[in-house]
């Protein structure tokens, strides 16, 4: 697939310069279709068909195996990130004086479930550093032998650098620690190896760079760490022979699957099949370069109109997000006059932040620059 035959798959070109995929992404016209016949049937068929649908839940657990590199059996289906961080978080089996390392700027997704945890006797110890180039070794520096997790974004959704996780993994396993990150900056549109890299626990949203709707999204647990988390959030839907309603005891499926504990939000979970069959055909690889081609191109218009841009970084830490202020304006402010004129991106931590996809150009960049000179001042 070449990008001006993507371009033609998203319908949101139409209407709008839309460069907010590290926000919300629009859907593909294929996941949108494939919502649309979903509901289409149960509509008139109520459950006769459901069967078909379920089977939806193992594609998704296949695209996401392949896309983290990862086995089928180490792969959740969740409803979003926030699931998977308290999921890890509230099932692992602390001990008062353990300790946790998370950083004092991340996401609130990945900090509050870890800072939930001080009421059990774990130190949530929230690493500060000037800049994110300098974030590890002052993780490094945090931890100790009663460090248990670290916690860490993929890509800081803030200013955009993306972290080296084989050394983050080092890092934590230095210590004895093991690493979990939130990847959802990051997912479907750079390679990602979990085995490789030395991950231990990922949660990941769908609704970003995946192309996904919101309220399905992912869960990877390391095999070998599966029996060590407390299980959480069982269900009918968390055992062997799952349709077995009158069966006795509670023989856990031996995989992450016993973490999908009920009914799935099936609309969202069929959408997002569709949409992870379009960027596992894209391929990461191809996204990666595209983006950074295109992160480049606009970091480059930015500064020539006059922008402070946060986000230039080199190139094996640069990700799809571009953070830049605008001389004498308010941020927040600019993004809703931005919006006015059909151009979307985000305001994030006093500054503006753009998230191109693949299917963006570099025209619709001359279109935000032409809206920002217009309403800028």
């Amino acid at each position: 697939m070449d990008w001006h035959t993507f371009r033609s798959l998203m319908p949101v070109v139409r209407t709008w310069c839309y460069l907010d995929h590290a926000a919300v992404a629009p859907l593909p016209r294929p996941t949108y279709e494939s919502i649309c016949n979903w509901a289409l049937d149960v509509c008139h068929n109520g459950d006769v068909n459901w069967s078909i649908w379920d089977r939806t839940i193992e594609r998704i657990r296949q695209s996401f195996a392949q896309l983290l590199g990862a086995r089928a059996e180490e792969v959740a289906v969740v409803r979003n990130t926030t699931e998977g961080v308290n999921l890890v978080a509230e099932g692992f089996p602390w001990r008062e004086g353990d300790n946790v390392v998370v950083p004092q700027a991340e996401f609130p997704t990945n900090r509050f479930a870890w800072m939930n945890l001080a009421s059990r006797g774990v130190d949530v110890r929230l690493v500060e550093a000037p800049h994110p180039r300098e974030l590890l070794e002052r993780i490094n520096q945090a931890c100790d032998r009663r460090t248990r997790i670290v916690a860490l974004s993929w890509v800081d959704y803030a200013t955009g650098w993306r972290h080296d996780l084989e050394q983050a993994a080092q890092v934590a396993h230095r210590h004895q620690a093991l690493l979990f990150v939130d990847a959802i900056q990051g997912l479907g549109v750079f390679p990602l190896d979990v085995h490789a890299l030395g991950i231990d626990f990922l949660a990941s949203d769908g609704h970003k760079w995946l192309l996904g709707p919101e309220g399905a999204g992912v869960l990877f647990i390391r095999q070998e760490h599966l029996e060590l988390l407390r299980p959480l959030g069982l269900g009918w839907n968390s055992v062997l022979n799952r349709g077995q309603y009158d069966q006795p005891g509670m023989p856990l499926r031996p995989s992450a699957a016993r973490y999908e504990g009920g009914s799935f939000p099936m609309a969202g979970m069929v959408g997002l099949a569709k949409s992870l069959e379009l960027i596992l055909t894209l391929t990461p690889q191809r996204l990666q370069q595209r983006i950074l081609e295109l992160v480049g191109e606009l970091i480059e218009l930015l500064e020539s109109w006059g922008a402070e841009v946060w986000s230039r970084f080199p190139q094996e830490h640069q990700s799809g997000i571009v953070a830049f202020s605008w001389p004498g304006a308010d941020p927040q402010l600019l993004w809703r006059k931005l919006r006015r004129q059909k151009v979307v991106l985000s305001a994030r931590s006093g500054r503006l932040r753009a998230s191109p996809h693949g299917y963006n150009t570099p025209e619709e960049f001359h279109t935000l620059g032409e809206a920002l000179r217009q309403i800028g001042n």
